[in-house]
């Protein structure tokens, strides 16, 4: 198990600290984190001011009216259950877009997050596509992932909502993915703590060397399927929140009240397996707390003081003890093993990505990356 220092060293303007491999202090002790979401924040359309943005959706809405015209949706939003994905679907529909509601159920909901999907589809009147992974093999990918002891084992869902939407978005001939992702909240992200949600080589390669059965199903998406998508069918993704002043606490208020929305505690935690990997196995074994990157992007984009973020982490980042006794239970019970398999798993060493073959870490894919950089620089394509 991995020794955790007790006091590393912290930002001095955000949260951020010395859990994070890759940060670096400036002589003000002001992090390489701050300085790079300060970055972000200052590109368009974050950048502009409440009209401008105002005008640039506007444009952005009529462009996905227009090409969508004739067709049953004009895009895809994905839902699940959280802050984000649910004020998307609220302002997709506000604005007069015709979405198609997508959900990737991987067997984790909790029912707090399945009835706020059901409150939302229905008050919203839209359409909700469920795609249902095979969970004999997400359940080997996932445990895959434990064994490979690495600090990303929500990889495999995050891959496969990408992948669901773009096979959504393909089969309706929709131009248009609007998404929750946005840099008001999610700023600051270091690489170390997860990575490869788009790379399915790093994906395939943990299964093959600890997996025991074949993905069949599992949706996927490669590079050359993610080209065609976005370079030749024209799909794009959107961070659509990026467009309006998002504010997460005036967002949490406005679905609670027009949606009966009801929140479930820490970021992403709509899932009970998030919760129990984000709250306990990834602070017990890598010393990684993601409340800390959260809380940092609020504080950039002044959404909460340093002072209120240093309170909340002074908390367990688990609910409380009778929740984590629970949801322990449930994924021991449903990965079919028992506490001293789980212990052996804890106790393996940690490692990064790195270790395992992926895009990033090939060579094919340097020469595509620099290739994609000057067609984009050229406007060739």
């Amino acid at each position: 198990m991995k020794n955790v220092n007790p006091e590393p060293k912290v930002c001095t303007r955000c949260v951020m600290d010395t859990t994070d491999p890759g940060i670096i202090f400036d002589e003000n002790g002001i992090c390489n984190r701050c300085k790079k979401a300060e970055e972000l924040l200052n590109i368009a359309p974050y950048s502009l001011t409440k009209e401008e943005k105002r005008k640039e959706l506007e444009k952005l809405v009529k462009k996905i009216k227009e090409r969508g015209k004739g067709k049953k949706y004009d895009c895809v939003i994905g839902v699940s259950g959280g802050t984000d994905s649910t004020y998307v679907a609220y302002i997709v529909v506000k604005l007069g877009l015709r979405p198609l509601a997508v959900h990737l159920d991987n067997g984790w909901n909790s029912e707090l997050a399945v009835k706020n999907i059901e409150n939302t589809v229905k008050k919203l009147d839209i359409d909700l596509y469920t795609y249902t992974i095979d969970w004999e093999e997400f359940k080997d990918l996932q445990m895959a992932f434990l064994k490979a002891s690495t600090p990303d084992s929500e990889i495999p869902t995050d891959h496969a909502i990408v992948a669901s939407m773009f096979r959504v978005a393909r089969k309706e001939r929709v131009n248009y993915i609007l998404t929750g992702t946005n840099l008001s909240t999610e700023s600051i992200f270091p690489p170390a703590w997860s990575y490869g949600s788009y790379d399915w080589k790093y994906i395939n390669s943990i299964q093959k060397k600890f997996g025991t059965i074949k993905l069949d199903s599992y949706p996927h998406i490669s590079l050359i399927d993610l080209f065609l998508d976005m370079k030749i069918r024209k799909i794009k993704r959107i961070s659509i929140l990026n467009y309006i002043d998002y504010v997460k606490k005036d967002a949490i208020h406005t679905i609670e009240k027009e949606l009966g929305w009801r929140n479930y505690g820490g970021k992403h935690y709509e899932s009970v397996y998030t919760r129990f990997f984000q709250g306990y196995i990834l602070p017990k074994k890598f010393g990684f707390d993601k409340r800390k990157s959260h809380s940092s992007s609020l504080i950039v984009s002044d959404q909460i003081t340093r002072e209120q973020a240093l309170n909340e982490l002074k908390k367990n980042p688990y609910p409380n003890k009778k929740l984590l006794e629970k949801d322990m239970n449930f994924v021991l019970n449903e990965f079919e093993i028992n506490e001293v398999e789980f212990e052996r798993i804890m106790n393996l060493p940690p490692k990064k990505f790195v270790e395992y073959p992926s895009y990033e870490n090939s060579n094919i894919w340097r020469i595509v990356k620099n290739i994609y950089t000057h067609i984009e620089k050229r406007k060739i394509i």
